[in-house]
């Protein structure tokens, strides 16, 4: 939900679960995925959203409003934590599969339309032609090439927290999980 908080009161919603209704349509009923960390991209128009589902989505806030530009799948559980990185457009997220990976993502932000549409809480229900079409599109841009991790590290307990720093002119990812311990892992110059 994007807010208005001199109104006190949503401008935007999305909705994941509208998503998880298209995907599973045999009439079953399933959780809806939950969404578990957020991060702002440097720019501040784009942020990033790791779910229950184990997928990314990454949006765009334009105006009064947010468009999902990207969604694909990162980790094999649910995503636990996504952090940006002061690069814009790259990011690293950490997984209950304990896995930490870093994405760039500049290639497909801007380029894609996701299948999920936004809902503005006004809104009226869309005339079925715009649907057709709204389907239409949907169909085409799901061919599109997948989604690579840059780096993988395998961590191998859930992820509970991470972050990035510059250690000694070393740039390294900081991770949490439920032992006592901070991990330090170093990442590959872009």
């Amino acid at each position: 939900m994007m807010w208005n908080l001199q109104k006190a009161r949503p401008l935007w919603i999305v909705d994941l679960q509208e998503e998880e209704s298209d995907e599973h349509a045999t009439g079953q009923l399933f959780n809806p995925p939950l969404a578990h960390s957020l991060s702002v991209s440097t720019c501040g128009n784009v942020f990033g959203c790791g779910a229950e589902d184990g997928k990314i989505r990454i949006f765009r806030v334009t105006g009064a409003k947010f468009e999902q530009e990207v969604l694909f799948k990162g980790h094999s559980l649910a995503v636990s934590q996504v952090f940006f990185l002061p690069e814009a457009y790259r990011l690293i997220t950490g997984g209950n599969d304990g896995k930490v990976l870093l994405w760039d993502v500049s290639n497909e932000v801007g380029k894609l339309r996701s299948p999920v549409k936004s809902i503005h809480r006004r809104r009226a229900r869309m005339p079925n032609t715009t649907k057709k079409a709204d389907k239409m599109n949907t169909e085409l841009t799901n061919e599109h090439v997948p989604i690579l991790p840059k780096l993988t590290i395998e961590h191998g307990e859930k992820v509970n927290w991470i972050s990035y720093a510059e250690i000694k002119s070393s740039r390294r990812v900081l991770v949490a999980d439920q032992s006592s311990s901070i991990s330090i892992y170093p990442i590959a110059e872009p």
